[in-house]
């Protein structure tokens, strides 16, 4: 008897486990029922029998690729050329007024486009941190949600804040910000709502005040202990750029890190996007307290903000993860080039041997699972959730290659064959199989034309 619920993925060139003894199997298999993983190996047992079978000959298959980092909503405003050759501070003083204009559809359509953009680089799970709410917009995190569900991919939604705007010393204009009591409401109505904390959940939620710059420390303080009471993570933008080191020693009297620690932060609830401007005793204090880095190296290049320690960090005892950042800071959302990104930059800080392939690739996957909190995902064994990630080893980017693995990111970064998430085949052949992406996007560059008042789009 069949499950009805179930896949079968055999006779694999290359099954990439990323299990703790880092397993690779050629000519292998996976079987899954119910969105779990139950049985991987050499050769399937001859009486076993799945309602879907996918043969893999000429394809490699590793875990879903995991993002740690993201704003969606900034797919509206990619290569935007008044801010294309700024850094982070004037890049958001000339962001913030365009994004002031999005709206619940804005924030859904955008938000289908750049996860449909996740997939098709391989990507099962992704994090998003939207902090940015204009006068009268009170339900973006729902629209995100929605956009999630509908598109299938499995979702990290951060009810993102700022609270401190122009008026007040901050960076955001005033509206675009909300205030403290309004934000820590809609955060507990989000958690109560859409947060599922059972192994295999699909949406969970973390509380997500945006950067030193933006919120008051009373409200990290005060959403620190609302994560408490609900066990949610936390998550938020540190040591990013210079200028942020000045903000916090001119308003706080404290670096970063040591702000971040007196506001109830320095826990392994937390993991943080950047992470640049670390000392060595710092990587240290992150390190012991096992926070989180979301290691965003496309970003940090384009702006660029600097290097992050990710080496160290990882040495020091800190899971780091890869993130994708915003669509108007990378202006990309391909898990796959990130990896290939990290790993070209670590080597070129430290050299060809400090980090390998496998090592890159462990970012985007076990080690973006330890930054969102999830002991579920990340690895291809069983117990684990059925998300999966196959790429065509027929691909001309590929050709040649003499190494399945390597050649994921030393050749140039390509798009899914098929992509599985909680067992579900989500991509196939390269197209998504979930929605009609080309009426999404022609409705998404209208929005995009309209929130950047552009006189000459693309298209």
């Amino acid at each position: 008897m069949t499950t009805a619920n179930s896949l079968l993925i055999r006779d694999l060139h290359t099954l990439v486990t990323m299990n703790d003894d880092r397993e690779v199997i050629h000519g292998g298999f996976l079987y899954a029922e119910d969105g779990v993983i139950k049985l991987i190996g050499q050769r399937p047992p001859r009486n076993l029998r799945a309602r879907r079978v996918i043969r893999g000959n000429a394809l490699i298959a590793v875990p879903g690729l995991i993002n740690t980092h993201h704003h969606l909503f900034q797919t509206l405003t990619r290569a935007c050329t008044a801010a294309a050759n700024a850094e982070l501070f004037d890049w958001l003083r000339t962001l913030y007024p365009l994004w002031s204009r999005i709206d619940e559809e804005a924030t859904h359509v955008a938000a289908l486009v750049g996860m449909a953009e996740l997939m098709l680089s391989g990507c099962t799970t992704t994090s998003d941190h939207h902090y940015l709410f204009p006068r009268g917009q009170s339900r973006l995190i729902d629209a995100q949600i929605a956009a999630a569900r509908k598109i299938g991919i499995r979702f990290h939604a951060t009810r993102g804040s700022m609270s401190v705007g122009e008026s007040k010393g901050g960076l955001p204009p005033d509206s675009v910000v909300q205030d403290d009591d309004t934000i820590l409401a809609d955060s507990e109505r989000v958690i109560r709502k859409y947060h599922d904390p059972q192994p295999g959940a699909m949406i969970r939620v973390a509380l997500a005040p945006c950067s030193p710059f933006s919120v008051s420390p009373e409200l990290m303080r005060r959403t620190a202990e609302l994560a408490e009471r609900h066990d949610v993570r936390l998550h938020t933008h540190l040591a990013e750029t210079r200028d942020e080191e000045r903000y916090c020693l001119e308003h706080f009297g404290k670096r970063p890190l040591d702000f971040l620690d007196s506001v109830g932060w320095l826990t392994d609830r937390s993991w943080l996007a950047h992470g640049i401007y670390f000392s060595a005793s710092e990587v240290r204090r992150l390190g012991r307290a096992h926070v989180g880095i979301a290691h965003c190296p496309t970003s940090n290049m384009r702006l660029g903000s600097g290097f992050c320690p990710a080496l160290a960090l990882q040495r020091a005892g800190s899971p780091v993860g890869l993130g994708v950042d915003g669509s108007a800071s990378n202006d990309s959302s391909h898990m796959l080039a990130e990896a290939r990104n990290a790993l070209l930059l670590n080597r070129l800080r430290h050299g060809a041997a400090a980090i390998t392939v496998e090592q890159a690739l462990r970012m985007a996957t076990v080690e973006g699972a330890h930054c969102l909190g999830r002991s579920d995902i990340g690895t291809l064994e069983p117990g684990k959730r059925a998300d999966i990630a196959l790429f065509d080893l027929r691909n001309p980017s590929y050709s040649g290659a003499e190494d399945a693995l390597s050649a994921l990111l030393l050749c140039a970064p390509a798009t899914v064959h098929t992509l599985v998430v909680e067992g579900r085949v989500v991509v196939e052949d390269g197209v998504l199989s979930t929605l009609s992406l080309d009426p999404i996007l022609r409705r998404h560059r209208r929005i995009a034309t309209r929130v950047t008042n552009n006189p000459r789009p693309l298209c």
